[in-house]
């Protein structure tokens, strides 16, 4: 059940949020990249309300396969929220020339080598951000859907150095295909490598012996594209790197949804897992949440992977929303941000109250 905060919150929302536009017209036309060897197109959004003073976070958005960046976001909502909470939205986009169904090329050994193809497309445009819009290079986050899932895995593992963590939704480990026939095969649960030489592989894909970003996995139980075994094998993949156990530290259920969360050696989450039950491949979201539209592959099962992956990730504070839609666009990071959500919610609550009728 959601907290009594989160249904005050999306009352509030219903009731005081702006109308924004959807479509491509919420993205702008990434430009100034020097280097593109996987030939992808480009589109972002930065808050307008962004204080240039401050450095703020980038996720990066992977749509998948027939879809397109701004059908992506449109259906997921993610520069919705990025508009309301300040941080910036990346959404790279595959074109037809290199895959006639739209796919990222994540089954392709040279599109996921370090600094090559459209990993080094991506990579490039993620510096583009950085240097062109006032990005925090130590908050960059990345995520993505099925062939965009695989791809943001891709990511996380020849650069592991760029990202604070990365979520994948009915996605594939990384280096498990070389061809199209081993791809359908993987996809399928079929030849799946064993556990160590899913870590060799996500081990070799880079020198980094840093920090590692954190890993958020959603799998639908009755995803007939991409089989769940996939999502164990992510979680193995990633399990030595994070030297964790192999059973989770916490079990629980959120929005009605099994989820499972591996600590480690710093009592922080490094890995967790969301089985959403019942659901086939897609992208899972809440339509009463006010982010995100249903379609094809954009699933509404009650429970919005944009809003729990950004929460993860500390871009949005614990409960939903402010009630003042003037600030909606401010910061929330670092001591500044938290002593505002604490001062403000009281406020919050009391405000959501006179609006739905219960408090004078």
């Amino acid at each position: 059940m959601r907290s009594l905060s989160d249904t005050l919150q999306r009352l509030q929302r219903f009731r005081t949020a702006p109308t924004m536009p959807t479509g491509s017209n919420r993205l702008e036309k990434l430009q100034n990249q020097t280097a593109n060897p996987g030939d992808l197109l480009g589109w972002y959004r930065v808050p307008v309300s962004a204080d240039s003073s401050f450095a703020i976070p980038l996720v990066v958005v992977l749509h998948g396969c027939t879809q397109t960046a701004a059908g992506y976001d449109a259906g997921s909502g993610w520069s919705k929220l990025a508009d309301e909470y300040g941080f910036a939205v990346l959404f790279p986009e595959q074109t037809r020339q290199n895959n006639a169904n739209l796919c990222f090329n994540w089954f392709s050994d040279g599109d996921i080598r370090r600094d090559g193809g459209e990993v080094g497309s991506i990579r490039e445009m993620i510096g583009v951000m950085i240097s062109d819009h006032g990005i925090d290079p130590t908050r960059v986050f990345i995520t993505g859907l099925s062939a965009g899932g695989a791809m943001t895995n891709s990511m996380l593992a020849v650069y592991p150095e760029v990202f604070a963590g990365g979520a994948i939704i009915a996605g594939l480990p990384y280096g498990v295909a070389s061809s199209i026939p081993q791809a359908f095969d993987r996809m399928r649960g079929h030849g799946l490598p064993p556990r160590e030489q899913l870590q060799e592989r996500l081990r070799s894909a880079s020198s980094h012996a840093g920090r590692w970003p954190t890993i958020s996995v959603w799998h639908g139980t009755a995803d007939k594209t991409v089989d769940e075994l996939n999502a164990r094998a992510i979680i193995d993949q990633w399990k030595a790197i994070h030297e964790v156990a192999d059973r989770p530290s916490r079990s629980d259920v959120v929005d009605g949804q099994e989820h499972h969360a591996w600590t480690s050696r710093t009592d922080a989450d490094a890995i967790e897992l969301y089985r959403i039950g019942g659901m086939g491949h897609g992208t899972p979201i809440d339509t009463s949440s006010g982010y995100g539209s249903q379609a094809p592959y954009m699933l509404d099962v009650g429970i919005s992977s944009t809003e729990h992956i950004a929460r993860t990730w500390g871009l949005t504070p614990s409960f939903e929303r402010r009630a003042n839609p003037e600030a909606a666009g401010e910061r929330l990071s670092g001591a500044k941000s938290d002593r505002k959500i604490t001062n403000n919610v009281q406020d919050v609550i009391e405000s959501a109250l006179r609006s739905a009728g219960l408090m004078k």
